[in-house]
């Protein structure tokens, strides 16, 4: 996937300037930087959610998923029934959500309603929502935002597994520099707003072997750099 967005605005305040990225098949990029600074608003730009920009997407033929900050369940329809949702018509009925749904380790819970489901159940059906129509590009919004920390850890590993089970591109925004640093092969750090990319850090440490103490001394190491572009990250 190729984006470019020359301008994006919203009415008079500018958005988004000169941005640029690919995000290649098997990698994942992360978005950082401060609130504002347009990181949900390349996501809506590169799903085609939102084409009022001055700029460019490029997308290889293939399915999308998004996985957005809110899970978005709708709360009449059964857990399986939110997840069969992203299939085509002819195949919500067969067996693809209840297998979906046992990746993240919600089998069994196909039956259930979503005021039934915590919010760590809650996203792991969003992101099996995703997962569902074998996505070539996953776009993920704050997707473990607000859980406690183990439940957050979790859902990481789960998606390190998908990952490791089938290549994607994912393109992915978060707060959390730790998560980021745990997740992505590249980051991609974002000014304030009208947001541009000021900055684009290579992890090659492979993700299975990025423990607690390896993301530490990785983000110890990112913050102590003089350039001005990483301390909107502190």
């Amino acid at each position: 996937m190729r984006l470019e967005v020359r301008s994006k605005r919203y009415g008079a305040a500018e958005a988004l300037r000169g941005v640029r990225l690919e995000v290649a098949r098997d990698e994942v990029v992360a978005l950082v930087g401060p609130s504002g600074c347009g990181k949900t608003t390349m996501l809506n730009i590169a799903a085609g959610l939102d084409q009022a920009f001055d700029g460019d997407v490029e997308r290889a033929d293939g399915t999308l998923g998004y996985v957005f900050q809110d899970p978005r369940l709708l709360p009449w329809r059964t857990v399986r029934e939110n997840v069969a949702l992203a299939l085509p018509r002819r195949e919500r009925h067969g067996p693809r959500a209840d297998a979906a749904l046992a990746a993240v380790e919600m089998a069994g819970m196909g039956d259930r309603y979503p005021l039934q489901l915590s919010l760590g159940m809650a996203r792991r059906v969003a992101l099996a929502r995703a997962f569902v129509v074998d996505p070539d590009l996953l776009l993920m919004d704050e997707a473990f935002v607000s859980l406690d920390e183990p439940t957050a850890m979790r859902l990481r590993a789960l998606l390190v597994t998908l990952l490791e089970r089938r290549p994607v591109a994912v393109l992915f925004v978060t707060h959390n520099l730790r998560e980021a640093l745990g997740l992505a092969d590249r980051l991609l750090v974002l000014s304030p707003g009208p947001g541009r990319v000021v900055a684009e850090v290579p992890i090659r440490i492979p993700r299975t072997e990025r423990g607690p103490e390896v993301v530490e001394a990785l983000r110890a190491e990112l913050l102590a750099r003089p350039e001005p572009a990483f301390r909107v990250l502190a």
